[in-house]
């Protein structure tokens, strides 16, 4: 088969590197042109882009993907399946053009966590399981026809990161799977059940990062998990912002202040209900990060 590939974040690298590794015919990278980046505002690379070009693959970056030079490139390629691992949505004429169709590889098990950012939603939500999914592209975003699934237990010390990092790889199995399916046309195609309650997973903005003192301990420690190491939770106190990379919840504490500390080891954040979240990672701004104890011996709070 001929294949297209369609990616841009490190997410994406090891997706394109187990079809180049079990000898797929990859005939063109399709990703994101490239960016300034930095003090200097470099142009910066994708990381796919930077897999291409060390495998000797061809690249195209479009900034309009549906400018007729780029689609008349992309039929002169005669790809017979393309294959898109978090890259940006598609026009119809781009995703239909394969006589074996368009996948994707979806971190969720869909139809849950629709949407841009699936695994730090599952995590901020505090999901025990969650997973990832190929399936065929249509109109509607993440809607299409299921082809497999596979599933990822979340434990209760996984961040985003981590988590990340476990589906990364487990999403490159399930496209290397899926492709031999396809390839042996020994794949049936399910529809997504949308009968259920369906939780999504929007894109993540400033807003969605700060910590709510009235939720719960659990939910602002979820969402702690659930946004690092990046962009990371934050919360302000006397006009400062602190971001806080890993907590965990305090039980017992009978007190009515919002902030407490012995100023040598310990920093708790009053929620909902009086209880309380201790913070073991901050970083206040400007400086770097730190575990609580080093932020204490030279900052006070």
């Amino acid at each position: 088969m001929r294949i297209i590939f369609m990616g841009t974040p490190e997410f994406a690298v090891p997706s394109l590197d187990i079809l180049v590794k079990n000898n797929y015919n990859v005939v063109a990278v399709i990703t994101a042109p490239d960016k300034p980046a930095g003090r200097g505002q470099k142009l910066v690379e994708s990381e796919v882009k930077k897999y291409a070009v060390a495998h000797g693959l061809e690249v195209l970056q479009p900034t309009n993907l549906k400018d007729a030079d780029f689609i008349e490139q992309l039929r002169s390629f005669k790809a017979d399946l393309q294959i898109v691992v978090a890259f940006r949505m598609l026009p119809e004429v781009v995703w239909a053009m394969p006589p074996k169709g368009t996948f994707n590889l979806h971190g969720s098990l869909l139809p849950q966590y629709r949407g841009a950012a699936p695994i730090n939603w599952a995590v901020i939500n505090g999901e025990t399981e969650t997973g990832v999914t190929t399936f065929m592209l249509k109109h509607e975003i993440d809607t299409g026809s299921i082809i497999m699934q596979d599933r990822e237990i979340i434990a209760p010390e996984d961040t985003v990161g981590t988590l990340y990092e476990r589906l990364m790889h487990k999403g490159a199995q399930l496209v290397l799977k899926t492709v031999r399916s396809i390839e042996s046309n020994s794949y049936q195609l399910l529809p997504q059940d949308n009968s259920k309650e369906l939780k999504h997973a929007p894109k993540i903005f400033k807003e969605t990062c700060q910590l709510d003192f009235k939720k719960s301990a659990t939910e602002n420690h979820n969402l702690v998990r659930g946004l690092s190491p990046y962009p990371g939770a934050y919360f302000l106190y006397q006009a400062k912002s602190y971001k806080v990379y890993k907590t965990e919840i305090v039980t017992g504490v009978v007190d009515t202040k919002e902030l407490l500390t012995d100023d040598k080891t310990f920093v708790y954040l009053r929620c909902l209900g009086g209880t309380y979240l201790s913070v073991l990672e901050i970083q206040p701004e400007g400086k770097k990060r730190m575990g609580i104890e080093d932020f204490l011996r030279g900052n006070k709070i």
